[in-house]
């Protein structure tokens, strides 16, 4: 969207325009000034002031797996620069570390006194079936930087974890960093997702991870790709859903203590937009394994919400961009 400079804009940090349509469209029908900021390569000049505007981040941990390794780097580099200027920013700095270290996520999800998985951070990936050796069977393993399902495999035993590694069967994680974790088993072969934007609950989704994995991307653009990643299935479950089948629905009518502590969680975090995912065992636990600050909606799922997450993350960044700019009036 071409706009003059001085003009203070929603400027969007982001680096994969596969997944930027469902939010282009609702800039546009709201009227809310935008402009996109690809963070894949670049230069930066701090002696310069950001332009006129808000800085809303929606880097990915798992940039690295479409070939922008750079961006995380540049988006901690940018969102440096940006808060020294006083630039409002929403998922900031701190954000930007939460998103990109599940280590991050769960100890500070546990700190807070959620329910989170058994874990064990290995840094070598020859560590691994070491710290397996004495780890409760079967578990799983995902790397720390991760998204889309990186590295998520489930093992019997270290003596399994040690042969696939052997046979190059597991992905070294972009950042030396995997994680050995309790196998949590869903009462219902599902896992659900609350999505928030600025303190509101918007929906919450279920994932079938009996027919979808744990490679659970909500977005049209993330497509399960059976030979993308690992997966974690069931025994005899198929990686792809059958004909007419949709792994994501909509939880209707959901109404849990759980949405209050997240938006707790996320006010003492200052993370403005986020989908926190959730098991619930048949042992009566609700085990927090995830948050997602740079969300992504599913369009079969929006057609039948209550609200829209797009619509909703574009009033909220207009409402923030008027609040910062009153004298142009930005709120649609």
């Amino acid at each position: 969207m071409s706009l003059l400079p001085a003009t203070p804009v929603v400027h969007v940090l982001h680096e994969n325009p596969d997944w930027f349509g469902p939010f282009q469209a609702a800039f546009e029908a709201a009227g809310v000034p935008y402009r996109e900021w690809l963070l894949v390569d670049g230069v930066l000049d701090l002696d310069e002031a950001p332009p006129a505007g808000i800085f809303w981040s929606r880097i990915s941990a798992s940039a690295h797996t479409r070939g922008h390794g750079l961006s995380k780097d540049y988006t901690r580099s940018v969102l440096n620069w940006l808060e020294a200027y006083g630039a409002r920013t929403v998922n900031g700095r701190r954000t930007i570390e939460l998103e990109v270290s599940k280590v991050d996520q769960l100890t500070r999800l546990r700190a807070q006194g959620f329910d989170v998985p058994r874990t064990r951070v290995v840094v070598g990936t020859h560590r691994l079936a070491e710290a397996a050796a004495d780890f409760p069977t079967p578990f799983i393993t995902k790397h720390n930087q991760g998204g889309k399902g990186l590295g998520v495999q489930k093992f019997d035993s270290a003596a399994e974890l040690a042969a696939a590694i052997a046979a190059g069967e597991y992905a070294e994680p972009e950042d030396g960093i995997s994680l050995l974790q309790e196998f949590v088993v869903s009462a219902h072969a599902d896992v659900t997702r609350v999505e928030i934007v600025g303190d509101e609950f918007i929906y919450a989704i279920t994932a079938d991870t009996a027919r979808g994995g744990y490679q659970l991307c909500p977005a049209d653009a993330c497509a399960i790709d059976p030979t993308t990643g690992a997966l974690l299935l069931p025994p005899g479950a198929t990686i792809m859903p059958e004909a007419g089948q949709q792994i994501f629905a909509l939880r209707e009518g959901f109404e849990h203590p759980i949405v209050d502590r997240y938006r707790d969680f996320l006010r003492t975090e200052g993370i403005e937009i986020a989908g926190i995912e959730f098991i619930e065992t048949a042992d009566g636990r609700v085990v927090t394994y995830d948050v997602n600050t740079n969300t992504n909606y599913n369009a079969e799922i929006e057609a039948v919400a209550p609200k829209s997450g797009p619509g909703a993350i574009v009033a909220y960044l207009a409402g923030v961009l008027a609040a910062s700019y009153p004298q142009v009036g930005a709120r649609p």
